[in-house]
């Protein structure tokens, strides 16, 4: 039997179950997937997870099923291209014909002193999870700190502020305006959504230390009851490990097919995975849509095609609490209630593909 094994249940490999799964792949082909929980978790909704306006059980699904799908849980530990063998934690060894790596990203710290040790994240559905307690357990009036007003950081302090409205939260923005690279309307609609609801936004600023109940910006020290670090990811370690090429944020580089310039058994895609557009689950999902049409030739050995079609993005949502948000979508802005209807039904259709 040839072995397909896709490695994290993220957007991008749950795409390729979805395009595979029941019958799109060869009677003599295996799947096997590979990921720490039992099910797919919704990462961009992890922030209203760790923000206490939606509960666990509605930022996932699960995982398929089929009678040549096996699911195996567990934590990767190396991936060894040479034997074409992925080992897992608990001595589990896992052989493979071609392999999907799709692990995802962690927080990148970037060499700020105390960051990781001292801020909470909302990288993994466990963090999320670590970070509600944290959160929901502090005191009337106590300052929340959030590094890094990308999505994420957007939507977690808007979500935060909905949920525990007694708090006072200072989210901290590198640029000078929310969104720069954006238009200014968009920017302004996030600007005075914060402003109308006592959100501190920090312009300009730079953390350049962490500790316990202080953000130093600058040559400011900011009291801070606790912290959250959206200010940018980076391959997840066992990722960065691997002796291949890579890109300066520690991707391995991939051809046009996605698969690793030196090996056409591996793939790489979604946040790990090299490349020039801003990652995102959309993201990852094109690159899954690509992958799948490579397989099916592998699956048949039939040749690649000579050019791969370019990932063009339809653009991004956001949410400021669970009323207003904003699109960008084609050269066109959408704000209001509208455009957080649309990101509510975006994810009852995903929710409802996923879950056959």
């Amino acid at each position: 039997m040839r072995k397909l094994v896709l490695l994290g249940g993220g957007y991008g490999n749950m795409r390729i179950l979805l395009r595979l799964l029941p019958n799109n792949f060869p009677e003599d082909t295996t799947i096997t997937l590979v990921d720490r929980t039992p099910h797919h978790s919704l990462k961009t909704e992890f922030y209203a997870l760790a923000a206490g306006t939606t509960t666990d059980k509605d930022v996932r699904v699960d995982f398929p099923e089929h009678e040549r799908l096996q699911l195996v849980y567990g934590e990767i530990t190396k991936i060894d291209r040479d034997e074409k063998a992925v080992y897992l934690e608990d001595g589990q060894t896992i052989a493979y014909d071609d392999l999907v790596i799709g692990l995802g990203c962690e927080d990148n710290y970037h060499n700020v002193p105390g960051a990781e040790e001292n801020t909470l994240s909302i990288q993994t559905i466990a963090k999320s999870r670590s970070t509600f307690e944290e959160l929901l357990g502090l005191s009337p009036g106590s300052v929340v700190g959030i590094v890094g007003a990308g999505l994420s950081g957007i939507e977690l302090a808007s979500e935060l502020r909905e949920s525990r409205s007694d708090l006072k939260i200072k989210l901290f923005d590198r640029s000078p305006r929310i969104l720069r690279d954006f238009p200014e309307k968009l920017s302004n609609y996030v600007k005075e959504w914060f402003v109308k609801n006592d959100v501190d936004v920090i312009a300009n600023s730079n953390i350049t230390k962490v500790e316990p109940n202080k953000l130093y910006n600058h040559e400011d020290v900011i009291n801070v009851d606790a912290v959250v670090w959206t200010a940018g990811v980076q391959p997840v370690k066992i990722v960065r490990d691997m002796d291949v090429q890579k890109d300066r944020k520690g991707r391995p580089l991939v051809n046009q097919y996605f698969q690793l310039v030196d090996d056409e058994n591996v793939s790489v895609v979604g946040d790990c995975a090299s490349s020039d557009l801003p990652a995102s689950a959309q993201l990852a999902e094109e690159q899954a849509e690509r992958i799948v049409k490579v397989l099916k030739h592998r699956f048949k050995n039939e040749p690649l095609p000579e050019k791969m079609p370019e990932i063009k993005l339809k653009g991004f949502m956001g949410s400021l609490g669970k009323k207003q948000g904003f699109v960008h979508l084609a050269d066109t802005t959408v704000t209001g209630r509208i455009a957080r209807l649309m990101k509510s039904g975006l994810l009852w259709m995903y929710k409802r593909q996923n879950n056959g």
